[in-house]
Parts: structure tokens; C-alpha cells; sequence
């Protein structure tokens, strides 16, 4: 088992580990750390935790002090300082005509470099501005292009559903979202409805895709041929993912009328997908064990 602290610093949405060497550190301290950027100022969002150590990537670099107040009032310093780089790369932007859009600024805690972030169209040469800035600012220059994602999170924002924005808040990285997942939840395909305020789709419609594929791999699809528990026969008119429950048209002395049943008082020919049918077997074993432990959550 290996001691580790979690860190998280400014404009980076992943948490890093290192080793506490010897220090108790609560979670909401802050710290100085060595990084490949150099020195950092970070808050600590995980306490100190023993883990196995081939979960950790080594080689685990220590902390080398909890921040003085000294530290905190120079990333503070920092911080008005990046103000004011702002306003100047803005400045310098105009001046050379770039079409590019400034979203921050950074230095490093030990000022060795300031980085600017920004978005674009396409490739911008900002040579010339980068000679500019290194004039002003005696020091080494970093621009940076991002995404239109990687804006949003840094700016940050409520989301539609009222709440912080998952990148802002939780999310360490972007995860590949696809239209299909927001078909498979039933979803309005329209772009305004399932898109973020960054104009891509929601982070969001990955949480529950593999939910929504395992019940769907379930139901029959719209306009299936189906066969009820009463022995009728019937084409699906719809169908409710989450109560797990069809709408069937069936025909009864020749007059046809739309019944509702259960999916387990249906026949039809199952969808066949491995991966559901591993999440299947796993949630029966799990059944299975709960029962014969007599506490099964899955009973009524």
C-alpha cells in the first residue's frame, strides 16, 4: 500500500496524485508541488488515502510544502497579474489583425511562463505575437488552442437542466458523444434540444447510454410482429423504455384495438448484442446471490 493526496489546479479539470511525505493534508488545504510544468500552486481535493501502488503511476512525486501565506498571497499576486496579461494579448491580437478569440490567461505559480488560451477557425501564425508578448513580459510564452469544450469548461455556466456544467464541475475529460445515444434514449434529435452551451451534444447523454441499451435490447422495435400472453398476434405501436412496457395493435373479431402489456407477456424475436447479454448475465448472478442471501433488492 502506498500513501497518495489528490491535487487539482487551475485550468485543469483532472486530479493529480502525489505523495504526501510524511504530512497530514486535509482535503480544501492547499499545496506546493512539482509538476512537468514546474512548480505549482494546487488544492488538495483528496486527503490522505493508502491505495495499492499499482493503481498509482509511478514514479509518485512528493509534496514539497503545505502553502504558507506567503504562497497564497503570491497566487493571488498571480492572479492580478493574469488580469492585466489579458488585456495586453487582447491589445496585441487587434494590433496584428489575428482572427483568433482570447479565453485566459496563466502564469505559473513560479512565473517562469505565461500561457494564453484561445480558440480559432483553423491555424493561426502567431509568431509575430508571441514576440511581441516575450518582450512585454520577459519570460517564456505559451499559446495555446482549445476547443470549443475545453472553452466552455474553462469559462464555465449553468447547464439547461439548471445545474453547473459537468465540465466545469466533475468531468477530468471529454468522453466521445454520439447521436445515437440521444436516439437510443428516445430523445428529440434536434440540435438545439440535446446540445450544451458550447453548441456540441451534452456530455450528459453518455451517463445513462448503457442503461438505455440494455433495456432497449430488450423491447421490440416499432412495428415489430409480436405474440401476447393471451395468444394474440399484433404489430408494435410504440413503446416505453423505462416502465418496459409496448403498445401492441391486435386484432379481435376483426376489429382492431391497441392494447398495452408488459414486455414479459410478449414473444418476439430478441435483439442478440454481447454486451447485453453480459450485463444480463451479470445482473441475474447478482440476483441470484442477493436471493440466496435473502435480501435480494430486486424482489417486490
Amino acid at each position: 500500500m502506498i500513501e497518495i493526496i489528490g491535487v487539482r489546479f487551475r485550468n485543469a479539470g483532472k486530479i493529480y496524485f502525489f505523495d504526501p511525505a510524511g504530512e497530514k493534508i486535509e482535503k480544501g488545504e492547499h499545496v506546493i508541488v512539482e509538476t512537468a510544468r514546474g512548480v505549482e500552486y494546487g488544492m488538495v481535493v483528496l486527503g490522505n488515502k493508502f491505495v495499492e501502488e499499482e493503481k498509482v503511476i509511478q514514479p509518485l512525486k512528493p509534496v514539497i510544502r503545505k502553502a504558507t501565506p506567503e504562497d497564497d498571497k503570491k497566487e493571488e499576486e498571480n492572479k492580478e497579474k493574469e488580469k492585466k496579461a489579458f488585456e495586453i494579448c487582447l491589445e496585441k491580437i487587434q494590433k496584428h489583425g489575428l482572427e483568433m478569440k482570447l479565453i485566459d490567461t496563466e502564469y505559473t505559480f513560479d512565473n517562469n511562463k505565461v500561457l494564453f488560451y484561445f480558440t480559432a477557425d483553423g491555424r493561426i501564425d502567431f509568431r509575430e505575437l508571441v514576440k511581441d508578448l516575450a518582450a512585454v513580459f520577459r519570460t517564456r510564452i505559451e499559446l495555446r488552442q482549445i476547443g470549443v469544450r475545453d472553452e466552455t469548461k474553462a469559462l464555465g455556466g449553468y447547464s439547461i437542466c439548471g445545474r453547473p456544467l459537468c465540465c466545469s464541475t466533475y468531468l477530468s475529460d471529454f468522453v466521445p458523444v454520439s447521436i445515437k445515444m440521444a436516439k437510443e434514449q428516445n430523445l428529440s434529435l434536434n440540435p438545439t434540444k440535446i446540445s450544451g452551451v458550447c453548441g456540441r451534444l451534452m456530455c450528459c447523454l453518455k451517463n445513462e447510454e448503457e442503461t438505455y441499451e440494455y433495456l432497449n435490447s430488450k423491447l421490440p422495435d416499432i412495428g415489430d410482429r409480436v405474440t401476447t400472453i393471451d395468444g394474440l398476434k399484433g404489430e408494435v405501436q410504440s413503446v416505453f423504455v423505462l416502465r418496459q412496457k409496448v403498445k401492441v395493435i391486435v386484432e379481435i373479431n376483426d376489429e382492431k384495438e391497441i392494447r398495452e402489456y408488459h414486455v414479459d407477456d410478449l414473444k418476439f424475436k430478441k435483439k442478440f448484442r454481447k454486451e447485453h447479454v453480459k450485463l444480463d448475465d451479470e445482473l441475474k448472478a447478482l440476483e441470484e446471490l442477493e436471493r440466496q442471501e435473502g435480501k435480494s433488492k430486486f424482489d417486490d
